[in-house]
């Protein structure tokens, strides 16, 4: 049978993964035998156990024919799932990067209510329509494809491998050569073309000896006039030019473009002073007219190549946005690394001290990651190098774990720099085995994206130290612990909005009261419960100005409506810098015979608290006043509530209440109020977590608004 698509659902989200892997072997064997390879099957396997694993649904394999070529994607039905990479020291998880070993392209197809994966792979005996080598893989519509790079020998960036490509360029060279030795009627002359790192090599020559070596002639060793972009004659062979072609006499002048230099155009001699000022003169004229010619072929030859290295860079910089969890962001930067550029990659962060930290270790062959990992956690530091360079810290590795690493031992390696911000985070460094020489497009590709990885590490690391200190500001507005009261259970709610990057604006406080234990054997509690409008260090301000002159005051035995007056001019006091500021504050009076409480409370533009009866009814248990930091001279006055046992009061703030669902608030058409009396009969810590689970369950999106709950019940 032989289709050129087909699918086949796989419905039970709950199946094991190995029935999972004998439904993609049964879909594929049944649509077309011949494309039924190992490589096939192995990645569809790893997708439909990613979807078992992660999505935990049903999933769908969908497979076509087209242009020559096996297409094979696994859809989920999970659509916000994140596709894992594996960490560090992961020994599950690495399948995504298998897939893209054993597919000639790879990405992942988002649509509204499914994700899907696809990969492709050649059909076997079929060679029409394949991809040109040089050329990205069309993605599905949708999709977002895994970034595509030029073939290895296809795009060198160093100007003289570039250039002698060319078939125009290289005509453009010989005809200078020829017009440079007629025009001055030298013995011989050349082109000399600027490697990358500096070294000039031969380009083209007339006259001669074939294969004649250049030696270690670079761009460091010519004079001032060549850097200066000057012709220059020479009349002995003290010249390094004229040294490195064994002549005794040269006239040269430097090829530029765009203010860099790009090689050097000579007419040398045998005998000296062959050569006078007019001669460089000419030759100059000669080399201006060739630069431009010579640029324009090697635009030409970069425009093709620089096809799939602009897609690289493009995807690899959206991947790397698109997280902000350090350690996530570095094996991002591993796998787009390997096998695209290099055979293996190791990140390294800066401590303190210069001291670098291997942080993350990826290999194509993951039989020889952990051999590598101890190879290089036993070899030599990484120079803190501020430029790329090759880096021989392999063989500083002592050598009873060089030959644990067996061949890897003897990898050449090749060390980039991680500078963000004018700072030195880390070093990347990509390795290849021995022999296998890196080509220059992996080399530009490797520097490019070593640049866009430093930034996000660095946006990683900033992100997650911004996120401890907000925690850790958060934490310490808050109580440390919910203190026990005689015949009263007491259960506290907190959840911050978004992802604990910032501050929220709510807060919590129960504690004893001033005088505690009164003469009658009663004791005495504060609570409140709190919104400062806002969020951020701003509202952390006032968050904890409140909660400690609540404290404070309380200590001081002051009633429940002048600690709020008193607060109220706090707020005010602070001019500027003020928030508005909810609050429910009251205290809390126990009974000896523990018959339930006596509450005294002020809302102060709060939310009113609940209170529900042991028959299920509910009702409001205070009146509305005005909120803090509006008004001076506000005159606060409480409520008294008789909490009997059995009965629960619950304090929300408008976390809870405005909790949306489309156009809808969870508080709406007293909303609140019936999910508190299905609550009948239950515990406090039990009341408390139905009522979070009801904020949780209201609206698809997560909540944009700090939640914070107190639930007291008489006992």
């Amino acid at each position: 049978m032989d289709r050129q698509t087909v699918s086949g659902t796989f419905p039970s989200a709950a199946s094991s993964v190995a029935e999972a892997r004998r439904f993609v072997r049964r879909v594929l064997a049944d649509w077309d035998m011949e494309a039924c390879t190992d490589d096939a099957v192995l990645a569809t396997s790893e997708l439909a156990t990613n979807a078992v694993t992660y999505a935990g649904t049903s999933f769908e394999v969908v497979c076509h024919l087209a242009d020559g070529e096996v297409q094979i994607e696994v859809r989920d039905l999970h659509p916000t799932r994140a596709i894992a990479m594996p960490g560090m020291y992961a020994s599950s998880g690495r399948g995504l990067p298998s897939v893209a070993r054993l597919a000639a392209s790879w990405g992942i197809t988002y649509e509204h209510g499914a994700k899907g994966v696809w990969f492709r792979l050649p059909r076997p005996g079929d060679t029409t329509g394949r991809v040109h080598d040089d050329e990205p893989a069309a993605a599905p519509a949708g999709a977002r494809a895994a970034p595509a790079v030029p073939a290895a020998d296809a795009a060198v960036p160093a100007t003289g491998d570039r250039l002698l490509r060319s078939p125009a360029a290289r005509e453009t060279l010989q005809n200078t050569v020829t017009t440079a030795r007629d025009l001055l009627e030298a013995d011989a002359a050349a082109v000399l073309l600027t490697e990358r790192d500096g070294r000039l090599v031969l380009g083209a020559s007339a006259g001669l000896p074939e294969g004649l070596p250049l030696g270690d002639l670079s761009v460091v060793s010519l004079g001032p006039d060549a850097r200066a972009g000057v012709p220059w004659v020479s009349s002995d062979s003290s010249d390094p030019v004229a040294a490195a072609l064994h002549a005794r006499s040269l006239a040269a002048a430097p090829l530029e473009a765009q203010g860099r230099l790009t090689g050097l155009v000579v007419a040398v001699a045998a005998v000296p002073g062959r050569f006078e000022e007019a001669d460089g003169a000419r030759l100059g004229r000669l080399a201006d007219e060739m630069s431009l010619s010579l640029e324009k072929a090697r635009i030409g030859e970069l425009e093709r190549s620089w096809r799939g290295w602009l897609s690289f860079v493009a995807e690899a910089s959206d991947l790397l946005a698109g997280t902000l969890d350090q350690e996530r962001t570095m094996a991002l930067v591993a796998q787009l690394v390997v096998p695209r550029l290099a055979t293996w990659c190791a990140v390294y962060t800066d401590g303190e001290g210069d001291s670098a930290r291997l942080a993350y270790v990826w290999h194509a062959d993951e039989n020889r990651a952990d051999a590598l990992r101890d190879l290089l956690e036993r070899a030599g530091a990484v120079p803190p190098t501020e430029a790329p360079g090759p880096w021989g810290g392999l063989a500083a590795a002592p050598g009873d774990v060089r030959a644990a690493a067996g061949d890897t031992a003897a990898d050449q390696a090749y060390a980039f720099p991680l500078i963000a911000r004018g700072r030195r985070i880390g070093s990347l460094i990509i390795g290849r085995p021995e022999g296998d020489r890196f080509p220059r497009s992996a080399i530009e590709l490797a520097e490019e994206l070593s640049r866009r990885a430093a930034l996000a590490v660095d946006n990683a690391r900033l992100y997650s130290a911004q996120t401890t200190m907000s925690s850790a500001l958060q934490r310490s507005l808050l109580p440390p612990a919910i203190p026990d009261i005689p015949g009263l259970e007491v259960a506290v709610v907190y959840e911050p909005a978004g992802e604990g990057s910032e501050v929220g604006g709510d807060f919590y406080d129960v504690f004893a009261s001033a005088g505690a234990n009164t003469p009658t054997g009663s004791s005495r509690w504060r609570f409140a419960i709190g919104d400062v409008c806002g969020t951020g260090p701003q509202a952390a301000a006032v968050t904890g100005l409140a909660r400690h002159a609540l404290r404070i005051l309380a200590a001081e035995d002051m009633s429940v409506p002048d600690v709020l007056n008193r607060l109220n001019r706090l707020i005010l006091a602070e001019g500027e810098r003020a928030r508005l500021l909810t609050l429910l504050h009251g205290e809390i009076t126990t009974r000896p015979r523990r018959d339930g409480v006596t509450i005294e409370l002020t809302s102060a533009g709060h939310p009113l608290p609940l209170v529900l009866d042991p028959d299920g009814e509910v009702h409001e248990a205070a009146t509305p006043q005005p909120l803090l930091g509006v008004f001076d001279g506000v005159q606060f006055h409480t409520d008294t509530l008789e909490l009997r046992r059995g009965q629960v009061m619950l304090c929300v703030t408008d976390g809870v209440t405005e909790r949306r669902a489309g156009a809808r608030l969870l508080g709406d058409g007293h909303g609140l109020e019936s999910i508190l009396a299905d609550c009948t009969g239950l515990s406090a810590g039990a009341v408390a977590a139905r009522v979070q689970r009801a904020v949780r369950d209201f609206g698809p999106e997560p909540s944009n608004d700090d939640v914070a709950l107190i639930v007291l019940r008489a006992s």
